[in-house]
């Protein structure tokens, strides 16, 4: 067996192997030794086949499964023994189907192009900064986001009239058709006369409708009359509506059942506490938005500080040959640059984990799956979930091997830009919360 190297001018390496008889020969004996203990040919006993019939019947198979094992053994060796770290796979540089196995068994050649990892060169200390975006709670911003909350608790309350934003409760008939609790909301219907016929309407009120008009949205008009959307050429618009309920969505009022609510029975008591609690709460709000802000605007100029160069041809081939088709070239190089930035992110990321030596604090998964499983209770209105029920939670989130490799990666890379936070100088620049959010948009 013979093992050769040689550089590729598109940052990647060829590695040809060329093997003999005696370098497969072995491991095709073995193959047809285990077939004829289980094959089972009409006119000879089960294991008593005799070679020559064995070797008619499976020896090309057993020829090409040899040379596969010897060649992907001989090319793993040399990577390992070479302390080779590549990326993605090795990839035949000529396609196994070109070799003729029909030919006399003899030498054969297999050509690979493998890509290894590239350098990384990345300085971090004090002489480099990072822009640091710091949000001051303003009074403007403290009250929308009380008005926020109290849209969040809200509830429905009837109404004796009907106003421009009220939810109304009806029954729409016509003489061989009748719509029961149709939900006509007169905020959704468009200004003017369409809406103004429901204006001051009280519960027991009748009059005809034209339901075309009055609601243009098909699929709107589909839910008003629990029919299907192409069901609607069947209907004539004229019907009688008749309204049963009348009711609006009333933001709730700054008093202890919200303080209840949002912070927790008993917790506040005084609408001055229920203010400061909801500065701290936007503090650490704005906190977690900030750096958010920082990861993203760090990984930003750590891949360009990096500047890593990569094969970018090869890791296409990769992409397609380990999708196995499920993606075109053409697919794949419209989407190639996002795949590229993503991969830098990742070799500059295991470089600095590998640098600074760094270990994922004890329970910082569990910690962070338990943020995660509180954020999601406080969007059902849940704010003050026991302990054990978020640890349960969490510990499911962990289970699940997709939600979990989520939160791992999440945590490694919050751990990466903590190093990066303590090595560099940071530029701290104070902003609104609206121009923080629109930037991280963008």
């Amino acid at each position: 067996m013979k093992i050769t190297e040689k550089q590729r001018e598109s940052l990647t390496k060829e590695i040809t192997i060329e093997i003999e008889k005696e370098d497969y020969l072995p491991k095709k004996r073995e193959i047809l030794k285990e077939q004829a203990k289980k094959s089972e040919i009409k006119g000879f006993r089960k294991g008593k086949v005799p070679p020559s019939i064995i070797e008619k019947f499976y020896g090309k198979s057993a020829l090409l499964d040899a040379v596969n094992s010897v060649v992907g053994e001989a090319l793993n060796n040399h990577i390992v023994e070479n302390s080779i770290n590549i990326i993605g796979e090795p990839l035949p540089i000529e396609p196994e189907s070109a070799i003729d196995w029909d030919s006399e068994e003899g030498e054969f050649s297999f050509s690979f192009e493998i890509a290894p990892a590239p350098q990384i060169e990345l300085q971090l200390d004090e002489k480099r900064t990072l822009p640091y975006h710091k949000v001051k709670i303003t009074k403007k911003g403290k009250e929308e986001y009380i008005k926020n909350i109290r849209k969040q608790m809200g509830s429905m309350k009837e109404e004796e009239k009907a106003g421009a934003d009220s939810l109304l409760i009806a029954d729409l008939t016509q003489p061989d058709r009748v719509v029961e609790g149709a939900y006509i909301s007169l905020s959704s219907i468009e200004e003017g006369e369409l809406r103004d016929q429901f204006i001051g309407k009280k519960v027991g009120d009748s009059w005809e409708i034209d339901v075309e008009r009055t609601f243009t949205n098909e699929s709107d008009r589909a839910a008003l009359l629990k029919v299907k959307t192409e069901e609607l050429g069947e209907i004539t618009p004229l019907f009688t509506i008749v309204i049963k309920e009348i009711k609006k969505f009333v933001d709730a009022a700054v008093d202890q059942s919200l303080f209840d609510k949002v912070f927790g029975e008993g917790e506040i008591s005084s609408k001055e506490e229920f203010e400061l609690r909801v500065e701290e709460r936007m503090a650490n709000e704005y906190k977690e938005e900030s750096e958010y802000k920082f990861l993203v605007d760090s990984r930003e100029e750590l891949i360009e500080w990096a500047d890593v160069a990569i094969p970018e041809e090869f890791l296409k081939r990769w992409l397609y040959e380990a999708n196995e088709g499920k993606f075109s070239i053409e697919e794949i190089e419209k989407e190639f640059h996002l795949f590229a930035k993503d991969f830098r992110w990742q070799l500059i990321t295991q470089h600095l984990i590998k640098e600074g030596k760094l270990e994922l604090p004890k329970d910082a998964l569990l910690e962070y799956a338990k943020k995660m499983a509180s954020y999601q209770f406080a969007m059902y209105g849940l704010n003050s979930v026991p302990q054990e029920h978020l640890t349960q939670y969490a510990q499911s989130l962990l289970s699940d091997q997709k939600e979990g490799r989520k939160i791992y990666e999440k945590v490694e890379e919050q751990m990466v830009i903590d190093y990066v936070k303590g090595k560099v100088t940071l530029q701290e620049k104070e902003i609104t919360i609206e121009k923080l959010r629109d930037s991280v948009k963008q």
